[in-house]
Protein backbone atom coordinates (compact mmCIF):
# COMPACT_ATOMS: atom_id res chain seq x y z
CA UNK A 1 0.00 0.00 0.00
CA UNK A 2 1.31 3.47 -0.82
CA UNK A 3 2.91 4.92 2.38
CA UNK A 4 0.72 8.16 2.26
CA UNK A 5 -2.12 7.35 2.08
CA UNK A 6 -2.78 8.31 5.80
CA UNK A 7 -0.60 11.48 5.67
CA UNK A 8 -3.84 13.15 4.98
CA UNK A 9 -6.12 14.25 7.41
CA UNK A 10 -9.11 12.67 5.88
CA UNK A 11 -9.69 9.17 7.58
CA UNK A 12 -11.64 6.74 5.72
CA UNK A 13 -14.23 4.21 7.50
CA UNK A 14 -15.29 1.32 4.71
CA UNK A 15 -19.01 0.28 5.57
CA UNK A 16 -19.44 -3.17 3.64
CA UNK A 17 -23.28 -3.94 3.54
CA UNK A 18 -25.85 -5.28 1.18
CA UNK A 19 -27.40 -2.09 -0.28
CA UNK A 20 -29.43 -3.68 -2.75
CA UNK A 21 -32.04 -6.75 -3.03
CA UNK A 22 -33.93 -8.22 -0.18
CA UNK A 23 -31.32 -6.99 3.11
CA UNK A 24 -30.94 -3.67 2.03
CA UNK A 25 -33.15 -2.33 4.73
CA UNK A 26 -30.75 -3.62 7.06
CA UNK A 27 -27.53 -2.96 5.14
CA UNK A 28 -28.85 0.73 5.11
CA UNK A 29 -29.38 0.89 8.77
CA UNK A 30 -25.71 0.05 9.54
CA UNK A 31 -24.66 2.05 6.83
CA UNK A 32 -26.62 5.21 8.47
CA UNK A 33 -25.83 3.89 12.42
CA UNK A 34 -22.50 4.46 10.74
CA UNK A 35 -23.01 7.37 9.11
CA UNK A 36 -24.07 9.04 12.60
CA UNK A 37 -21.78 8.07 14.39
CA UNK A 38 -19.12 9.81 11.87
CA UNK A 39 -20.89 13.12 12.03
CA UNK A 40 -20.67 12.85 15.92
CA UNK A 41 -17.03 12.33 15.52
CA UNK A 42 -16.70 15.34 12.99
CA UNK A 43 -18.45 17.33 15.36
CA UNK A 44 -15.75 16.39 18.20
CA UNK A 45 -12.64 17.41 16.50
CA UNK A 46 -11.05 14.44 17.19
CA UNK A 47 -7.10 14.79 16.64
CA UNK A 48 -4.30 12.13 16.03
CA UNK A 49 -0.98 13.49 16.76
CA UNK A 50 -2.10 16.62 17.30
CA UNK A 51 -3.79 17.51 14.06
CA UNK A 52 -7.49 17.48 13.40
CA UNK A 53 -8.50 14.37 11.55
CA UNK A 54 -12.23 14.56 9.40
CA UNK A 55 -14.00 11.01 8.86
CA UNK A 56 -15.58 9.48 5.89
CA UNK A 57 -17.62 6.78 5.14
CA UNK A 58 -16.97 5.14 1.98
CA UNK A 59 -20.17 2.69 1.39
CA UNK A 60 -20.10 -0.12 -0.86
CA UNK A 61 -22.53 -2.70 -2.05
CA UNK A 62 -21.92 -6.56 -1.30
CA UNK A 63 -25.64 -7.72 -1.56
CA UNK A 64 -25.07 -10.18 0.84
CA UNK A 65 -22.94 -12.34 -1.78
CA UNK A 66 -20.45 -14.09 -0.42
CA UNK A 67 -18.19 -13.21 -4.22
CA UNK A 68 -18.97 -9.97 -4.16
CA UNK A 69 -18.33 -9.35 -0.79
CA UNK A 70 -14.73 -10.18 -1.83
CA UNK A 71 -14.61 -8.44 -4.32
CA UNK A 72 -15.62 -5.56 -2.50
CA UNK A 73 -13.20 -6.28 0.43
CA UNK A 74 -10.59 -5.39 -1.82
CA UNK A 75 -12.27 -2.33 -3.38
CA UNK A 76 -12.47 -0.84 0.07
CA UNK A 77 -8.55 -1.97 0.72
CA UNK A 78 -7.38 -0.29 -2.71
CA UNK A 79 -9.26 2.79 -1.78
CA UNK A 80 -7.11 3.15 1.58
CA UNK A 81 -9.94 2.58 4.62
CA UNK A 82 -7.96 2.15 8.00
CA UNK A 83 -11.26 -0.10 9.14
CA UNK A 84 -14.20 -2.27 8.10
CA UNK A 85 -17.95 -1.86 9.33
CA UNK A 86 -19.07 -4.81 8.14
CA UNK A 87 -20.46 -7.04 6.78
CA UNK A 88 -23.54 -7.78 7.81
CA UNK A 89 -24.00 -11.63 6.72
CA UNK A 90 -22.15 -14.81 7.87
CA UNK A 91 -21.87 -15.91 4.90
CA UNK A 92 -20.26 -12.94 3.20
CA UNK A 93 -18.07 -11.60 6.81
CA UNK A 94 -16.30 -14.62 6.83
CA UNK A 95 -14.85 -14.97 3.25
CA UNK A 96 -13.84 -11.04 3.06
CA UNK A 97 -12.36 -11.36 6.44
CA UNK A 98 -9.45 -13.27 4.70
CA UNK A 99 -8.76 -10.02 2.68
CA UNK A 100 -8.95 -7.49 5.52
CA UNK A 101 -6.79 -9.82 7.26
CA UNK A 102 -4.09 -10.07 4.61
CA UNK A 103 -4.44 -5.93 4.35
CA UNK A 104 -3.96 -5.75 8.34
CA UNK A 105 -7.05 -3.65 8.02
CA UNK A 106 -9.28 -4.18 11.11
CA UNK A 107 -13.20 -5.89 10.30
CA UNK A 108 -15.75 -5.08 12.93
CA UNK A 109 -19.01 -7.02 11.76
CA UNK A 110 -22.01 -5.21 13.48
CA UNK A 111 -24.18 -8.56 13.18
CA UNK A 112 -22.53 -11.63 11.52
CA UNK A 113 -22.78 -14.42 14.49
CA UNK A 114 -21.29 -17.47 12.52
CA UNK A 115 -18.71 -18.32 15.56
CA UNK A 116 -16.04 -19.29 12.70
CA UNK A 117 -15.56 -15.37 12.33
CA UNK A 118 -13.31 -14.54 14.92
CA UNK A 119 -12.27 -17.89 15.17
CA UNK A 120 -9.81 -18.15 12.14
CA UNK A 121 -6.94 -16.64 14.28
CA UNK A 122 -7.32 -13.82 11.85
CA UNK A 123 -6.12 -10.50 14.76
CA UNK A 124 -8.24 -8.27 12.32
CA UNK A 125 -11.74 -10.00 12.61
CA UNK A 126 -13.95 -8.63 15.36
CA UNK A 127 -17.74 -8.06 16.02
CA UNK A 128 -19.80 -5.71 18.54
CA UNK A 129 -22.49 -8.70 18.70
CA UNK A 130 -23.23 -11.63 20.43
CA UNK A 131 -22.32 -14.57 18.58
CA UNK A 132 -24.70 -17.87 17.74
CA UNK A 133 -23.16 -20.02 20.28
CA UNK A 134 -24.87 -17.73 23.13
CA UNK A 135 -28.38 -17.39 20.70
CA UNK A 136 -28.66 -21.10 20.03
CA UNK A 137 -28.49 -21.89 23.60
CA UNK A 138 -30.83 -19.24 24.62
CA UNK A 139 -32.88 -20.95 21.87
CA UNK A 140 -33.01 -24.50 22.80
CA UNK A 141 -33.55 -23.51 26.40
CA UNK A 142 -36.84 -21.92 25.47
CA UNK A 143 -37.94 -24.35 23.31
CA UNK A 144 -37.12 -26.79 25.88
CA UNK A 145 -37.58 -25.21 29.26
CA UNK A 146 -39.64 -22.47 29.21
CA UNK A 147 -41.82 -23.62 26.13
CA UNK A 148 -42.28 -27.24 27.19
CA UNK A 149 -41.56 -28.51 23.79
CA UNK A 150 -40.62 -32.46 23.11
CA UNK A 151 -40.68 -32.68 19.54
CA UNK A 152 -39.22 -29.80 17.38
CA UNK A 153 -38.56 -29.84 13.23
CA UNK A 154 -35.82 -27.67 11.61
CA UNK A 155 -35.19 -25.88 8.87
CA UNK A 156 -32.18 -23.42 7.00
CA UNK A 157 -30.75 -21.84 4.73
CA UNK A 158 -27.94 -23.74 4.47
CA UNK A 159 -25.72 -20.37 4.28
CA UNK A 160 -23.42 -19.56 6.93
CA UNK A 161 -25.53 -17.79 9.13
CA UNK A 162 -28.63 -20.10 9.22
CA UNK A 163 -27.11 -23.43 8.59
CA UNK A 164 -24.36 -22.40 11.62
CA UNK A 165 -27.32 -21.44 13.42
CA UNK A 166 -29.37 -24.64 13.31
CA UNK A 167 -26.58 -26.80 13.98
CA UNK A 168 -26.03 -25.11 17.01
CA UNK A 169 -29.75 -25.06 17.80
CA UNK A 170 -29.83 -28.78 16.93
CA UNK A 171 -27.03 -29.64 19.01
CA UNK A 172 -28.51 -27.76 22.02
CA UNK A 173 -32.16 -29.36 21.72
CA UNK A 174 -30.48 -32.44 22.01
CA UNK A 175 -28.72 -31.91 25.03
CA UNK A 176 -32.09 -30.84 26.68
CA UNK A 177 -33.57 -34.76 25.61
CA UNK A 178 -35.73 -32.78 23.09
CA UNK A 179 -36.33 -35.00 19.65
CA UNK A 180 -35.05 -32.98 16.73
CA UNK A 181 -38.27 -34.86 14.34
CA UNK A 182 -36.97 -33.20 11.01
CA UNK A 183 -34.03 -31.79 9.85
CA UNK A 184 -34.83 -30.10 5.93
CA UNK A 185 -32.94 -27.51 3.87
CA UNK A 186 -33.73 -24.78 1.60
CA UNK A 187 -31.50 -22.38 -0.19
CA UNK A 188 -31.69 -18.30 -0.23
CA UNK A 189 -34.01 -18.35 -2.74
CA UNK A 190 -36.57 -20.42 -2.20
CA UNK A 191 -39.75 -19.19 -2.24
CA UNK A 192 -41.79 -21.85 -2.15
CA UNK A 193 -41.56 -23.69 1.34
CA UNK A 194 -44.91 -25.99 0.67
CA UNK A 195 -42.50 -29.10 -0.06
CA UNK A 196 -40.45 -28.85 2.90
CA UNK A 197 -43.61 -28.04 4.75
CA UNK A 198 -45.33 -30.73 4.04
CA UNK A 199 -42.50 -33.13 5.32
CA UNK A 200 -42.61 -31.15 8.34
CA UNK A 201 -46.21 -31.42 9.15
CA UNK A 202 -46.13 -35.11 8.74
CA UNK A 203 -43.87 -35.46 11.53
CA UNK A 204 -46.36 -33.69 14.19
CA UNK A 205 -43.37 -31.67 16.05
CA UNK A 206 -44.89 -28.88 18.34
CA UNK A 207 -42.70 -25.94 16.86
CA UNK A 208 -40.32 -25.35 13.67
CA UNK A 209 -37.42 -23.50 13.80
CA UNK A 210 -35.77 -21.87 10.92
CA UNK A 211 -32.30 -20.92 10.40
CA UNK A 212 -32.78 -17.99 8.11
CA UNK A 213 -32.92 -14.67 7.15
CA UNK A 214 -36.73 -12.19 7.83
CA UNK A 215 -37.35 -11.99 3.90
CA UNK A 216 -37.60 -16.02 4.02
CA UNK A 217 -39.14 -16.46 7.10
CA UNK A 218 -42.36 -14.44 6.50
CA UNK A 219 -43.42 -16.17 3.08
CA UNK A 220 -42.80 -19.29 5.06
CA UNK A 221 -44.90 -18.37 8.30
CA UNK A 222 -47.55 -17.56 6.15
CA UNK A 223 -47.22 -20.65 3.61
CA UNK A 224 -47.33 -22.60 7.12
CA UNK A 225 -50.87 -21.07 7.99
CA UNK A 226 -51.72 -22.21 3.92
CA UNK A 227 -51.18 -25.30 5.50
CA UNK A 228 -53.20 -25.31 8.34
CA UNK A 229 -50.20 -25.73 10.20
CA UNK A 230 -50.69 -24.27 13.63
CA UNK A 231 -46.99 -25.45 15.00
CA UNK A 232 -45.34 -21.98 16.00
CA UNK A 233 -42.32 -20.88 14.08
CA UNK A 234 -39.36 -19.90 16.18
CA UNK A 235 -36.37 -18.15 14.71
CA UNK A 236 -33.57 -15.56 15.00
CA UNK A 237 -33.04 -11.96 13.61
CA UNK A 238 -36.12 -11.94 12.30
CA UNK A 239 -38.00 -9.97 14.66
CA UNK A 240 -38.60 -6.68 12.01
CA UNK A 241 -41.38 -4.90 10.42
CA UNK A 242 -40.63 -6.80 6.82
CA UNK A 243 -41.22 -10.07 8.86
CA UNK A 244 -45.00 -9.08 9.96
CA UNK A 245 -45.36 -7.32 6.54
CA UNK A 246 -44.67 -10.77 4.87
CA UNK A 247 -46.22 -12.95 7.32
CA UNK A 248 -49.17 -10.47 7.90
CA UNK A 249 -51.68 -12.01 10.18
CA UNK A 250 -49.40 -15.33 10.20
CA UNK A 251 -46.73 -13.13 12.35
CA UNK A 252 -48.80 -13.40 15.49
CA UNK A 253 -47.05 -15.69 18.06
CA UNK A 254 -43.98 -15.99 15.97
CA UNK A 255 -40.53 -15.81 19.06
CA UNK A 256 -37.21 -14.61 17.64
CA UNK A 257 -33.88 -14.33 19.57
CA UNK A 258 -31.54 -11.70 18.92
CA UNK A 259 -28.28 -11.38 20.06
CA UNK A 260 -28.32 -7.80 22.66
CA UNK A 261 -31.38 -6.05 24.13
CA UNK A 262 -34.12 -4.17 22.64
CA UNK A 263 -33.29 -0.50 21.70
CA UNK A 264 -35.09 1.29 24.59
CA UNK A 265 -33.42 -0.57 27.08
CA UNK A 266 -29.69 -0.39 25.53
CA UNK A 267 -27.51 2.35 27.70
CA UNK A 268 -27.77 5.02 24.67
CA UNK A 269 -30.83 3.89 22.97
CA UNK A 270 -33.33 6.02 23.64
CA UNK A 271 -30.90 9.40 22.74
CA UNK A 272 -29.71 7.59 19.70
CA UNK A 273 -33.11 6.48 18.26
CA UNK A 274 -34.08 9.32 18.94
CA UNK A 275 -31.55 11.64 16.88
CA UNK A 276 -31.45 8.53 13.99
CA UNK A 277 -35.01 8.83 13.34
CA UNK A 278 -34.82 12.88 12.60
CA UNK A 279 -31.83 11.51 9.91
CA UNK A 280 -32.98 8.30 8.66
CA UNK A 281 -36.49 7.04 10.21
CA UNK A 282 -37.12 4.25 12.54
CA UNK A 283 -34.50 1.88 13.42
CA UNK A 284 -34.68 -1.50 11.78
CA UNK A 285 -31.97 -3.23 13.20
CA UNK A 286 -28.37 -2.75 13.27
CA UNK A 287 -28.29 0.65 13.20
CA UNK A 288 -26.57 1.02 16.61
CA UNK A 289 -24.83 -1.78 16.35
CA UNK A 290 -22.96 0.35 13.00
CA UNK A 291 -22.87 3.17 15.06
CA UNK A 292 -20.48 1.43 18.07
CA UNK A 293 -18.66 -0.18 15.72
CA UNK A 294 -17.44 2.76 14.15
CA UNK A 295 -16.98 4.03 17.15
CA UNK A 296 -14.66 1.42 18.52
CA UNK A 297 -12.44 2.15 15.68
CA UNK A 298 -12.36 5.60 16.92
CA UNK A 299 -11.42 4.76 20.29
CA UNK A 300 -8.42 3.04 19.42
CA UNK A 301 -7.04 5.18 16.73
CA UNK A 302 -7.34 7.50 19.96
CA UNK A 303 -5.26 5.04 22.24
CA UNK A 304 -2.62 4.04 19.38
CA UNK A 305 -2.64 7.97 18.47
CA UNK A 306 -2.55 6.89 14.66
CA UNK A 307 -4.58 6.09 11.88
CA UNK A 308 -2.72 3.59 10.36
CA UNK A 309 -4.24 0.34 10.57
CA UNK A 310 -1.51 -2.00 11.89
CA UNK A 311 -1.48 0.33 14.73
CA UNK A 312 -5.23 0.00 15.17
CA UNK A 313 -5.90 -3.64 15.22
CA UNK A 314 -4.23 -4.36 18.59
CA UNK A 315 -5.69 -1.07 20.07
CA UNK A 316 -9.18 -2.65 19.82
CA UNK A 317 -8.05 -5.21 21.87
CA UNK A 318 -7.61 -2.87 24.44
CA UNK A 319 -10.77 -0.75 24.22
CA UNK A 320 -12.97 0.03 26.88
CA UNK A 321 -16.11 2.30 26.78
CA UNK A 322 -19.69 2.26 26.99
CA UNK A 323 -21.49 3.53 24.30
CA UNK A 324 -25.48 3.17 22.43
CA UNK A 325 -25.51 -0.57 22.92
CA UNK A 326 -23.28 -1.42 26.06
CA UNK A 327 -19.87 -1.75 26.85
CA UNK A 328 -17.67 -2.31 23.83
CA UNK A 329 -14.63 -4.21 24.90
CA UNK A 330 -13.07 -7.35 23.04
CA UNK A 331 -11.66 -10.18 24.10
CA UNK A 332 -8.21 -12.23 22.46
CA UNK A 333 -10.45 -13.50 19.47
CA UNK A 334 -12.34 -10.15 18.90
CA UNK A 335 -15.57 -10.97 20.31
CA UNK A 336 -17.21 -9.30 22.94
CA UNK A 337 -16.31 -9.65 26.64
CA UNK A 338 -19.95 -9.88 27.66
CA UNK A 339 -23.16 -9.85 25.69
CA UNK A 340 -26.71 -10.47 25.93
CA UNK A 341 -29.50 -12.09 23.58
CA UNK A 342 -33.05 -10.91 23.79
CA UNK A 343 -35.96 -13.21 22.97
CA UNK A 344 -39.39 -11.45 21.12
CA UNK A 345 -42.73 -12.76 20.25
CA UNK A 346 -44.95 -11.32 17.52
CA UNK A 347 -48.16 -9.49 19.40
CA UNK A 348 -50.47 -7.52 17.81
CA UNK A 349 -48.79 -6.83 14.71
CA UNK A 350 -45.19 -6.01 16.32
CA UNK A 351 -42.43 -7.99 18.02
CA UNK A 352 -42.51 -7.24 22.00
CA UNK A 353 -39.70 -8.47 23.87
CA UNK A 354 -39.86 -11.60 26.13
CA UNK A 355 -36.85 -11.86 28.05
CA UNK A 356 -33.03 -10.18 27.77
CA UNK A 357 -30.76 -13.05 29.21
CA UNK A 358 -27.49 -11.86 30.73
CA UNK A 359 -24.34 -14.03 29.60
CA UNK A 360 -20.54 -13.29 30.44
Amino acid sequence: MVANVYADDTVKIGVAEPLTGPLAPQGKDVENGAKLAVDHLNAAGIKIKGTPVHFEIVAEDDMADPKTAVTIAQKLVDEGVVGVVGHLTSGTSIPASKVYAQADIPQISPSATNPVLTRQGFATAFRVIGDDAYVGGVLAQYMAKTAGYKRVAVIDDRSAYGQGLADIVVEDLKKAGVDVVDREYVTPSTIDFRGVLTSVKGKNPQAVFYGGVDAQAGPLRKQMTDLAMKTPLIGSAIETDNFIKLAGPAAEGTVSAESGQPLETMPGGKKFASEFEKKYGPVVLYAPYGYDAVMALAHAMELANSTSPKDIVPALKKVDFQDVTGTIAFDQKGDLRTSNVTLYQAKGGKFVPLQTVHLK
